[in-house]
């Protein structure tokens, strides 16, 4: 039998994080019985996120975005315009959305198997970090932008709000693994970066790849597990 005092601190920290994801939740700071938040998975295919300029240099003068379907997370749409991308060699995407709202970089995000129809080596990177990433041009009915840089493949993340990320024992840039059941292929996927902020509500986003290859529609269970903070080992 090992003594409490024999036991490090990093392995009390990684049993009581397992314990809190795998019970109903109950903290202190007002948040007596507070239950663990739903888990939402979605699957986040290819898409666009532009800059007011750009919406306007490809859509028209004074062109705005128009909302066709709301996210899960408030705010944001799928919006009704897309537009061509295209690669070296003029290889294309004849139709990828637009995301909403504007932004003041303008990014797109790929999945590994449309890097490779394109013909670009998009580097894995988080939302929004696109400096040294390759360009592409982007095709709309009343114009064309250049893109420098700024096709990327998202890295899979997580938005939680910073409560809920405080009861499941993490905080914002600290990393998660997800474990999906889904027979005969249950899959485990390690570095879910957490992004936590006052709004967010909690949703994992893979791309089309990542579900396919967990087969996520057929999923049975799916589950947050902790990994080990000082050196990122899943436990």
């Amino acid at each position: 039998m090992v003594s409490a005092s024999s036991i490090d601190r990093a392995t009390i920290e990684r049993i009581v994080r397992q314990i809190v994801l795998q019970q109903p939740l109950s903290a202190g700071n007002g948040q007596e019985g507070r239950q663990k938040p739903e888990l939402v998975i979605s699957i986040s295919a290819r898409h666009v996120h532009l800059t007011d300029e750009h919406v306007e240099i490809l859509f028209g003068a004074g062109h705005t975005l128009t909302a066709m379907k709301p996210l899960y997370q408030d705010g944001f749409f799928a919006a009704e315009e897309t537009v061509m991308v295209v690669g070296p060699r003029r290889r294309m995407l004849p139709t990828v959305r637009i995301l909403g709202p504007t932004r003041k970089a303008s990014q797109v995000e790929l999945a590994f198997t449309d890097s490779i129809s394109l013909g670009i080596e998009a580097p894995v990177r988080h939302s929004g970090h696109i400096s040294g990433s390759p360009g592409c041009v982007l095709v709309g009915p009343k114009g064309v932008v250049e893109l420098k840089e700024g096709v990327i493949r998202a890295a899979r993340h997580m938005h939680i709000n910073v409560r809920d990320a405080e009861l499941l024992g993490v905080k914002d840039g600290e990393s998660m693994r997800l474990r999906v059941e889904s027979a005969p292929c249950t899959t485990v996927f390690e570095d879910i970066l957490v992004r936590a902020d006052e709004k967010s509500k909690l949703e994992v986003h893979l791309d089309t790849d990542e579900g396919n290859a967990c087969f996520l529609d057929a999923a049975t269970r799916v589950q947050l597990l902790p990994m080990d903070r000082e050196n990122g080992v899943s436990r």
